[in-house]
């Protein structure tokens, strides 16, 4: 262990351990009383609304200096702050959305009958403790908060220190109201230091997943530091790919919206993908409309010449395009930059996708039905949409409520994480035979049972 991760032992490992406590004491709680526990954290935030912001008021002070610094980037600014829009509001009504979401708890996904009167059925549960890890933006303290207690799992949250004053006014926020109810208020906590991390993410004993919502570099590195199992994604390296059967009025709507409507997300599209056969038609038309939105373009030679060789030419040509470099395609620019490249076929754009994407979400543009089924199925990402921006790759969009993330693993979870991502399943064997039931009376011979294995139509667990 580390030092700073020795110094910190103590202090971390009573958090963990209280996590582990609410938790286990949280799981004879019905389920009502975590809907309850929801309405009562959003009436908190309502409450404390003034002073919430005037903290995301310091913190985005405190992030400008670092910006005008040159030690923080504009795109990573955005992220902070919550009167953008209509943030706040639409984090309330996250809070909302989760509470009247069905319990996933406690469903039956699979039910037989081993035996008479032996029973098994598989069930829904809770993870346990999670470890959630987070830059810049504060409202994720109350989408995975809402999260975790509608699933019925415990959580430790670790925002960014850019975010800190609206991070700890949220969670205490939180914890307010949990104490309003059975739910123990250590279900939710908040740590602020690396070192209290370092220290949790050797603590498997008490945490069951990590989830990192961030940097290439943060989720990289937490990766690289546990045993804990870890859920999430290092990049957004979303592409948009505008096929032959394009259609140019939608190419352009398409495009356009998946680079601009939020450049700094992880779902916003980095990479432009046309085909040869458009070079003359659709792709001018679709840049025209990027550089008007004042978008960078990193071109490949072909996508370069089509519109060099325009007269006239673009707007913005000479200040806004200019060629491309291996590297552009596995950049992850969270700006108004878009790398573009020309390709023959469909299966080279599948090819190119699957090569240089992040697997997160990419899209086709297309009219050609067998054209979009090969693309889904052969593009090995996350999300595969047809004729629909990449933006729409969101736990609340879904209708998740919110989400803790998007993940791009292998786990039990991909894409965009809302409450089935955060149950797992343990099966319940029960017999109400006289004698109970034993191993030993099953097997091949004279005088041994065998299993029925007959499936049981059940809703419930009868126990």
């Amino acid at each position: 262990m580390s030092q700073s991760a020795a110094s910190t032992s103590d202090p971390a490992r009573t958090i963990a351990q209280a996590a582990k406590a609410a938790f286990e004491a949280s799981q004879l709680v019905p389920s009502s009383e975590r809907v309850n526990a929801l309405h009562e954290i959003r009436k908190e935030l309502d409450n404390a609304k003034a002073e919430i912001l005037e903290a995301n008021r310091k913190d985005l002070q405190a992030a400008q200096a670092e910006v005008d610094a040159g030690r923080m980037s504009e795109s990573l600014l955005k992220r902070l702050d919550l009167t953008k829009g209509d943030k706040w509001d639409s984090m309330l009504q996250g809070v909302t959305d989760v509470a009247e979401l069905p319990d996933p708890t406690g469903i039956v996904t699979y039910a037989t009958e081993l035996d008479n009167d032996l029973e098994l059925y598989r069930v829904s549960c809770p993870i346990g403790v999670l470890l959630v890890i987070f830059e810049a933006r504060p409202e994720v303290v109350v989408n995975i908060a809402a999260l975790a207690i509608k699933s019925g799992n415990a959580a430790i949250l670790k925002g960014g220190k850019e975010s800190s004053e609206t991070a700890q006014l949220l969670s205490r926020a939180i914890q307010t109201a949990l104490a309003k109810t059975s739910i123990p208020s250590t279900y939710i906590q908040a740590v602020q230091t690396r070192a209290e991390v370092s220290a949790l993410l050797e603590m498997d004993q008490y945490i069951d997943l990590v989830i990192p919502r961030g940097s290439n570099s943060l989720v990289r590195n937490i990766q690289n530091s546990t045993r804990i199992p870890v859920m999430g994604h290092a990049d957004g390296l979303c592409a948009v790919y505008l096929d032959e059967a394009a259609d140019p009025e939608k190419a352009v709507r398409v495009t356009v919206d998946s680079k601009i409507d939020y450049p700094a997300a992880c779902n916003s599209a980095e990479t432009l993908i046309v085909h040869e056969s458009l070079l003359s038609t659709i792709w001018p038309k679709v840049a025209q409309a990027l550089l008007d939105a004042d978008v960078q373009l990193r071109c490949d030679e072909a996508t370069l010449s089509a519109l060099a060789s325009l007269s006239p030419a673009p707007s913005k040509l000479a200040t806004h395009v200019r060629a491309s470099t291996p590297e552009d395609y596995r950049t992850e620019h969270l700006a108004l930059v878009l790398s573009v490249r020309a390709v023959p076929s469909l299966s080279a754009a599948v090819a190119h996708i699957n090569a240089h994407s992040s697997h997160h979400t990419d899209c086709i543009v297309s009219e050609d039905a067998r054209a979009a089924s090969v693309f889904c199925r052969g593009v090995d990402s996350a999300g595969t949409f047809v004729n629909a921006s990449t933006r729409f790759a969101d736990g609340f969009r879904y209708g998740f409520g919110t989400e803790v993330g998007i993940s791009t693993g292998r786990i039990h979870a991909r894409g965009p994480v809302g409450l089935d991502g955060l149950v797992v399943y343990k099966y319940m064997l029960r017999s109400t035979g006289p004698a109970g039931h034993v191993v030993g009376e099953f097997g091949v011979g004279a005088g041994k049972k065998q299993y029925k294995h007959a499936r049981i139509d059940a809703t419930s667990v009868p126990f």
